[in-house]
């Protein structure tokens, strides 16, 4: 069996991408959105951590978290979420005692710099237009994309063509 080695930050900053089981599209409705959001109200109460950014797909999610300090322990946050939304998305189980929702692992990535984070929040932002779900990023319903745009980090017309910085980015 393969050990995967994650980084061990206290305190860090990381881009995640989590994928569904076998790229099903599990998150087509605000009721299934609703719920991947219980679960993150639920561990972050119990665990606390920031979350910078986040777009919700279909068939994946990506996001920017920020631990506390003296706390690395992102995998056993995801293993939380990720148990939470299959419960009430899908109540029956296999015979593994595994409910298809989610693939098994998810891919991390230790922001390294200012310029690394912001490249990553553009990522984010730009998804829902790289996979052809919306024509810009502020017509994705779940997308933290508004509350960064109302901030002043992003002009009105930002993102109606791929930002040059992340084109050779593949964070799938």
């Amino acid at each position: 069996m393969s050990r995967y080695r994650r980084p061990e930050i206290p305190g860090g900053v990381f881009f995640f991408t989590v994928v569904t089981c076998n790229r099903r599209p599990v998150f087509t409705t605000d009721e299934s959105v609703n719920a991947l959001r219980a679960a993150f109200r639920r561990v972050r109460h119990a665990r606390p951590f920031a979350i910078d950014a986040m777009v919700v797909l279909p068939d994946h999610l990506h996001c920017i978290w920020r631990l506390p300090e003296g706390d690395s322990d992102f995998s056993g946050r995801w293993r939380e979420i990720k148990k939470a939304t299959s419960r009430t998305l899908a109540p029956q189980s296999n015979t593994r005692k595994e409910r298809s929702i989610w693939q098994r692992r998810f891919w991390d990535h230790a922001i390294r710099d200012e310029t690394d984070w912001q490249h990553h929040l553009d990522y984010i932002h730009y998804n829902p237009v790289k996979h052809g779900h919306a024509e810009r990023p502020d017509a994705w319903p779940w997308s933290s994309f508004r509350r960064w745009q109302e901030r002043g980090a992003y002009p009105h017309d930002w993102g109606r063509s791929e930002p040059a910085e992340i084109a050779d980015m593949n964070c799938e």
